[in-house]
C-alpha cells in the first residue's frame, strides 16, 4: 500500500454539517488554553473526537436487489415483529423490524437500505429517551422515510436518542435513492429502525455489528433464518 493510500485511509472526510461544530470545539480549546494551558489539550482531544464523529467514509454497497443493506453503523439491538409508527400509514399489522443502535463513536451518516422512490417523509416530535430502549421507537423524536422499493415498501426511521437533539434528513418526497446512498445524519448517539415486508428475511442477529452501506441485514426470497438469540 502506498503512502498516499495509507493517509487517505486514515484521514476520513468529515461531513460539511460537522465543520461548524469542529470549529466551535477548536475555538473553545484555544480559549480554555488561555485560561489554563492543560485545558487546551483536553479541548484539542474533544475537537478531534468531534471531527471523528462527523466522519463520512466511503462504502462499497452490494449490487443485488434481493438484499437489504444496513442504513447505519452500530450494534443490531432488535430483530423481530413490531408495528411501525402510525404516521407512516402502514397500518396496525406488525412488520419485520431491524433496529441498529449508534453510540457516540459510530459513523452517524445514514444510507438507503434499498433502491426506490421516496413516497413519504414524516418528522414527529417526541422525547429523548435512551435510543437503546424498545419504547424509543414510538416515544422519541423521529423522522420516517417510506421507500417504494423493488419488493414493496420499506420504512426507515431515524430515532433521536438520549444525547441526540437533531435529526437531519436530506431526502425529500419524490426523490429516488440508490442502495447505500446517503440520506441523513443524526447527532449525537441514536438509532435507526427498518421495517420490512413479510417476505424479507433477516440476515443479522441481535448483538452483531453492522456497517452502513455494506452489511446485508435482510434478504428477499430464500429460507427464513433460525430463531434469533439475544446477546447479553
Amino acid at each position: 500500500m502506498s503512502l498516499v493510500q495509507t493517509i487517505s485511509n486514515v484521514l476520513v472526510p468529515v461531513r460539511r454539517e460537522g465543520w461548524p461544530f469542529v470549529a466551535a470545539f477548536g475555538a473553545a480549546a484555544i480559549l480554555l488554553g488561555i485560561v489554563w494551558s492543560p485545558l487546551f489539550w483536553i479541548g484539542l482531544a474533544l475537537t478531534g473526537w468531534c471531527a471523528y464523529f462527523f466522519r463520512d467514509p466511503q462504502r462499497v454497497t452490494p449490487v443485488d436487489e434481493s438484499l437489504v443493506i444496513s442504513p447505519a453503523d452500530g450494534r443490531v439491538s432488535a430483530v423481530g415483529p413490531a408495528v411501525p409508527p402510525s404516521e407512516l400509514g402502514l397500518g396496525p399489522q406488525a412488520m419485520t423490524r431491524i433496529s441498529i443502535f449508534m453510540n457516540v463513536f459510530s459513523v452517524h451518516v445514514n444510507r438507503a437500505p434499498v433502491r426506490g422512490h421516496v413516497s413519504m417523509v414524516r418528522h414527529t416530535p417526541g422525547k429523548f429517551l435512551n435510543a437503546d430502549l424498545d419504547k424509543a421507537s414510538i416515544d422519541n423524536e423521529r423522522n420516517g422515510l417510506l421507500i417504494d422499493g423493488p419488493h414493496g415498501q420499506v420504512a426507515v426511521v431515524q430515532v433521536a436518542g438520549l444525547v441526540a437533539r437533531r435529526i437531519l434528513c436530506w431526502a425529500a418526497e419524490g426523490d429516488h435513492l440508490a442502495p447505500g446512498e446517503r440520506f441523513g445524519l443524526i447527532r449525537f448517539g441514536s438509532r435507526l429502525d427498518v421495517y420490512l415486508p413479510a417476505d424479507a428475511h433477516p440476515r443479522v442477529a441481535v448483538g452483531q455489528t453492522a456497517i452502513a452501506g455494506e452489511t446485508v441485514i435482510a434478504e428477499y426470497g430464500g429460507a427464513p433464518a433460525g430463531p434469533v438469540v439475544r446477546v447479553s
